[in-house]
């Protein structure tokens, strides 16, 4: 304890205290579960023609966003909606809470309007005064009214809001008109409040019921301009179900739930076992790789490294995320990646001690992580930017992506940079460490680092080669792309579904490997029971043939005796148009983001070479995909979002090294600069590349076919990212660096000393 400063045994008390409140988090709260884990609810809608609007593919397709942004205020996170054939909708809800509540607010049209009352009416079977007038029941006083034609609809309402009534007594909905909708909401209420007895009342009526019709309490000759608000006998989450509906706006027909079921977990239990297996066997590789180069230091960061499985799992129980195998492939890929900002830390402090050994470990650690941090920052700022981007601007899947991002992001600094230190910091100061150098891993700055600056390649001074070669990669990959064509999956082109009644039962892994066998190994294959109480076998694929439909049936039959067809329906792509132009304007601003803050940090030639190399690297794994006809898919998506990070990541700790370089010394042309840093800055990237390709490895040869293309696009993208933080985006900026140099000045600022406080630097 003598040897632990102040600070870090401080640091050692919130680490504890952090850890056992996770730890408390994780053990007393659910995990919400996706459809690939657990399976959830289904149910299908009817879509039924009116006067006005036809039940067609495009006003279905309309009637899905509606329904999707509906679903999304319910809080049900990564649902699936699908459009069957052209009048019907498929709605897939993960593991939901409150199946009930989500099937009465989906299945409403909410078709809302309000009328002028003309006069209380004896019953529904009275007839009306006027042709046009109809005659409904208002929902709170049993009392039936006759009203005129509509005066507003649901396309003059701007917005609602649940809130407490004035009184402060029961719910109510505040409800905002555009200005057409003022305009009429005025005329209308200025009608009524010159009208006697019930003609004085305005009724708003949702689906064809009266749910409020109060009375217009101003003076003749007055009106009503700034909205008004449903009262009645709601409870709070009926208000607040109610503003949902109106928010949502109306759906452009009408429809009708014509069956809901349970459906099993699209994944099988092998497939998520051995998914889980690989990534356990990556996470020990991991583990023992960074022991061996690092030895005690490694070994602390090891134990960090598993302190983060616990931080991400309670962040995402206490934010509500949906949890899927993708994102449990992605936190495991974060564990791996945040060894990164460890390995920074030690490089940097094996740098420390090699030029001071006099000042001891403890310090050169210290300085280590301090000069560090502003790499590590930076990486992770920009990851952090893209993540808030796709959570605030896209929808479905990619808006769950940006949310698991996030969380992984912010838990591997913390491991990193929190928990990591505050082990090594305490194990380099005890007696039997602090007396063995050599056993903490930092005493040398390795054999690879010091073969490297011995013989000094003149890698950036061959830019030009280094891009030429990119660019020819760049040429392949977009043939591909545009000449072969890309392999798109079911959820962005549709395709066909099958549902099959069986006389014995059948597990859905056995069925997988039916239709597997028949050439169909991306299919999603689920168990589905109804509301009849009878389990079925559902197919979905993007294209089936007859022949593969004959030989699936023959296949299943062997295993679960007579099989009987159930439905066989066309469905459209999951995830529409809407969604994937919301996706990419989300993608595109967080890059412009990314551009800007990078810019700021550094200078805009660096912010255009990193950003030029992340596209680079998105459009070569995209190209291989699409030469090896492997499925462009909403995993293939959250695999190109990752590989985004990983670039961004990769180039921004080059460009720190070579900011440090450049504004820290004299002499030196900025390509010699630049290429000192980018050997400086090699056993860091093979290092980290190292610790993940491990892991993704496992995930791609062992994970199954669920996540081998998920591991092989991120494998690809590690390999090309490292290759173009040093290849593509340095030369670059060297070559942008004449067009408008970047200065050699830097602002003063005050360095303080880690020994007296351990603060960052």
């Amino acid at each position: 304890m003598s040897l632990m400063s102040r600070g870090a045994f401080i640091r050692l008390l919130l680490v504890l205290g952090l850890l056992a409140g996770c730890v408390a988090i994780a053990m007393n709260v659910k995990p919400r579960l996706g459809l690939d884990l657990r399976g959830g609810t289904q149910i299908m809608l009817q879509a039924e023609s009116t006067d006005r609007v036809k039940a067609n593919a495009e006003s279905v397709d309309r009637a899905i966003e509606i329904l999707r942004g509906r679903v999304d205020a319910l809080g049900v996170s990564e649902p699936t909606l699908t459009r069957v054939g052209e009048d019907r909708i498929l709605v897939e809800l993960p593991d939901l809470q409150d199946p009930q509540r989500a099937v009465e607010a989906i299945g409403k049209t909410a078709q809302l309007t309000v009328h002028p009352v003309i006069q209380a009416a004896a019953s529904k079977k009275a007839k009306p005064t006027k042709p046009g007038d109809e005659i409904l029941e208002d929902k709170d006083s049993g009392q039936f009214l006759e009203l005129g034609p509509a005066a507003l609809s649901g396309e003059d309402i701007k917005g609602a809001d649940a809130g407490t009534r004035q009184e402060g007594v029961g719910w109510e909905v505040a409800v905002d008109f555009t200005g057409h909708g003022n305009d009429a909401f005025g005329d209308l209420s200025a009608a009524a409040a010159c009208a006697q007895g019930d003609a004085n009342r305005i009724a708003i009526v949702l689906d064809k019921e009266i749910i409020s019709s109060p009375t217009v309490d101003v003076s003749c000759g007055g009106r009503l301009d700034n909205g008004t608000s449903i009262t009645g006998s709601f409870s709070e989450q009926e208000a607040k179900d109610l503003a949902i509906l109106i928010e949502g706006g109306a759906l452009p027909i009408p429809v009708k739930i014509i069956s809901q079921s349970t459906v099993g977990p699209t994944l099988g239990a092998a497939a998520i076992d051995s998914s889980i297996e690989a990534g356990i066997i990556g996470l020990i590789i991991t583990g023992l790789f960074i022991i061996v180069v690092y030895r005690f230091v490694g070994a602390m960061a090891a134990i960090a490294l598993t302190s983060y499985a616990v931080l991400a799992y309670a962040m995402l129980l206490t934010l509500g995320s949906t949890l899927t195998l993708p994102g449990l492939a992605g936190f495991v890929l974060a564990i791996g990646m945040a060894i990164d900002a460890n390995v920074l830390v030690f490089e940097r402090a094996r740098e420390e001690y090699a030029e001071n050994p006099q000042a001891g470990m403890r310090r050169a650690l210290q300085i280590g992580f301090n000069k560090a941090w502003t790499a590590i920052i930076d990486s992770n700022v920009t990851t952090l930017l893209a993540a808030l981007l796709l959570f605030l601007l896209a929808s479905g899947s990619v808006k769950g992506f940006g949310v698991t991002l996030a969380i992984g992001v912010i838990a591997s600094m913390i491991s990193a940079l929190v928990i990591a230190r505050v082990l090594t910091e305490i194990g380099v100061t005890t007696k039997f460490i602090a007396r063995r150098p050599r056993v903490t891993g930092l005493s040398d700055v390795g054999r690879f680092r010091k073969w490297l600056m011995a013989r000094n390649p003149n890698l950036i001074g061959r830019g030009k080669i280094w891009l030429g070669i990119s660019g020819a990669a760049l040429i392949v990959a977009l043939v591909g792309i545009f000449g072969h064509g890309l392999n798109y999956g079911l959820e962005f082109t549709g395709g066909r579904t099958l549902e099959y009644t069986t006389q014995k039962a059948i597990s859905a892994d056995d069925a997988r490997t039916v239709v597997a066998d028949v050439g169909l190994p991306e299919a999603v294959v689920q168990i589905v029971k109804g509301s009849d109480d009878v389990e079925r076998v559902s197919i979905r694929a993007g294209e089936i043939t007859d022949q593969q439909k004959a030989e699936i049936e023959k296949g299943i039959s062997k295993t679960a005796g007579e099989t009987e067809q159930y439905s066989d329906d066309t469905v459209a792509a999951s995830l529409g148009n809407e969604m994937k132009e919301k996706a990419l304007i989300a993608f595109l601003i967080a890059l412009a983001a990314q551009m800007i803050y990078l810019a700021f940090r550094f200078h805009w030639t660096f912010a255009v070479s990193a950003v030029g190399a992340m596209f680079h690297d998105v459009i070569i794994v995209t190209g291989i995909f699409a030469w090896l006809d492997k499925p462009i898919d909403g995993i293939f998506l959250a695999s190109a979002l990752t590989i985004v990070g990983l670039s961004v990541n990769d180039t921004v700790v080059v460009f720190d090294r070579i900011r440090e370089r450049w504004q820290g010394t004299k002499t030196g042309s900025f390509q010699e600069v630049s290429n000192t840093a980018c050997l400086e800055t090699m056993p860091r990237t093979i290092n980290t590349g190292a610790g993940a390709m491990f892991i993704l490895a496992a995930l791609a040869f062992l994970g199954g076919d669920s996540l081998q293309d998920f591991a092989i696009a991120l494998l690809l993208g590690l390999i090309i990212g490292t290759w173009s933080s040093v290849f593509v985006a340095t030369p670059a900026a060297m070559y942008l660096q004449k067009i408008s140099p970047f200065s050699r000045e830097k602002r003063a600022k005050k360095v303080r000393d880690p020994e007296d406080s351990g603060a960052v630097v």
